[in-house]
């Protein structure tokens, strides 16, 4: 069976003036998935023209290890801020739309 490789993109549409506010949040919980079950590599890759879209990519062993991490009470507790996480308040929301899109690794060496 060959090793297949899932990757999750979640396409984050950011105003110019918040760039600098994601990218500050996401190295706050920097590591804080790296313990789970199946997960292989995130990356935070911020544009380099004029899209406001920043994409966090996230690979996994397989579908099964995304979906058990979405589900586990580490995705919540890594997507509260610090100071919800210290029963406070949530900050405002820096983007303005997201979406998660899936890719896998082709295989090409198939005939």
């Amino acid at each position: 069976m060959a090793v297949v490789t899932v990757i999750k993109i979640n396409a984050i549409t950011v105003p110019k003036d918040s760039g600098d506010e994601l990218a500050h949040r996401f190295a706050k919980r920097a590591g804080a998935v790296d313990g789970q079950e199946g997960f292989e590599g995130f990356e935070l890759l911020k544009p380099t023209d004029d899209r406001e879209q920043w994409l966090v990519v996230t690979r996994w062993r397989d579908e099964e290890s995304f979906q058990a991490w979405l589900s586990s009470p580490a995705f919540g507790h890594g997507h509260r801020s610090e100071s919800e996480r210290a029963g406070g308040e949530a900050p405002k929301p820096v983007s303005t739309h997201s979406e998660v899109w899936g890719y896998e690794v082709a295989d090409l060496t198939r005939d």
